[in-house]
């Protein structure tokens, strides 16, 4: 019953402190990771980390991901293939790069400073949409341009982040040579392609058929629960198997009641705990020492995504003004950047001496982000 009882004090910490996030025009997901600060050994210390919290805190990523996966747009990604292709590339090296160069002058090792790059490679443009929304910019040019180079990002940091687990983290496969181990790999992606042009909409379909009301939710966790373990069965973590499982029953007709069913299952539930155990693992007491760390890597994210992407779409062909959008538009780290430090830290490629700074991080460009693209779009609007 303690299990229960921390749950319990979890749900009601988030859908408090989420309830304030939005209040302030924030994320949600900035007030559930505060929840966990709040209630965790940081400040309150009234809730440790414990197996059921990181056990629910594992569905809650792999539901994440699915849902990500299940909203990749891969029509809009054809569309606007090579602007979206330029922005993703471009903003995924810089950071990765700067980034990376930053840390290692710092004195991380050279694994913690490739994971710290591709932590701030990452991009989350759910905070950005809504901005785009309110402004009447989302079906514009620059909207599918931030949306279709999203698809592209995602997918690249998903890959980056499962062959750099699988390689350099403590929970690969010792038993395995490497080369077997490169081999099952490849055979998974093989796999994947097959999973999303044929099995998954037979599966689906064969659900259909079946008598359970909730025989079609069933079928799509089945399809990502199994893609996420046999992912994690040959060396690469988990969520890349849940990201591709829902970009396969994405391309199904049965997309939106997935999408509905699952994501009521997982915001629910399971995808809090995961960013309040985000927050179980900061801790505050080397906060004065951090501080020039942080703000000088909080400067970097910003200025790397948001110049790299920029350019990228500038190569493409837009103008200065609409590259200014993109690249403002694409600066949010989020969730995804919270996913790929909490993986790298239980991987043991993030230095946990400042896996506190680099979530604090985080929020900050998250919280950013939406600021710079107001006033990029108004830039726009002004002088079109």
């Amino acid at each position: 019953m303690q299990d229960i009882g921390n749950l319990a004090l979890i749900l009601v910490t988030t859908l408090i402190l989420a309830h304030i996030s939005r209040l302030l025009k924030m994320p949600a997901v900035i007030g559930e990771l505060l929840a966990g600060i709040l209630i965790g050994p940081a400040l309150l210390g009234w809730l440790t980390p414990s197996h059921t919290v990181s056990l629910f805190a594992e569905i809650g990523v792999i539901i994440l991901m699915f849902l990500a996966g299940l909203e990749s747009d891969l029509d809009l990604l054809k569309k606007y293939f090579k602007p979206g292709m330029l922005v993703a590339v471009i903003g995924v090296i810089v950071p990765v790069v700067v980034v990376f160069g930053f840390a290692h002058v710092w004195g991380f090792n050279l694994t913690s400073s490739l994971f710290l790059g591709i932590t701030f490679a990452a991009t989350s443009v759910s905070i950005s949409v809504e901005v785009l929304k309110e402004l009447h910019a989302l079906d514009g040019r620059n909207g599918a341009t931030i949306l279709g180079a999203a698809v592209v990002d995602d997918i690249l940091t998903v890959l980056i982040l499962s062959f750099t687990v699988a390689v350099l983290g403590e929970q690969k496969t010792a038993s395995v040579p490497f080369w077997l181990q490169i081999v099952e790999q490849l055979l998974y992606f093989v796999g994947i392609y097959l999973v999303v042009r044929w099995a998954a909409p037979y599966l689906m379909g064969l659900a259909e058929k079946l008598f359970p009301a909730s025989a079609v939710t069933i079928m799509s966790l089945l399809i990502c629960l199994g893609m996420a373990y046999v992912a994690d069965l040959v060396g690469m973590s988990a969520v890349i198997g849940a990201f591709f499982a829902g970009v396969a029953v994405g391309q199904t007709h049965y997309r939106q009641e997935v999408d509905g069913s699952l994501s009521a299952i997982g915001y629910a539930v399971f995808i809090p705990v995961f960013f309040v155990s985000v927050g179980l693992n900061m801790r505050f007491d080397t906060f004065g020492r951090d501080i020039g760390f942080i703000a000088i890597l909080t400067l970097l994210a910003l200025v790397t995504k948001w110049v790299g992407c920029g350019l990228g779409d500038r190569l493409a062909g837009a103008t200065w003004l609409q590259s200014n959008v993109v690249g403002a538009g694409m600066v949010s780290r989020g969730e995804m950047a919270l996913i790929v430090a909490q993986i790298g830290f239980e991987a043991k490629l993030m230095d946990a001496e400042y896996y506190s700074a680099v979530i604090v991080v985080i929020v900050l460009t998250t919280l950013i982000a939406p600021v710079i693209l107001k006033d990029a779009l108004h830039r726009e609007q002004e002088l079109v």
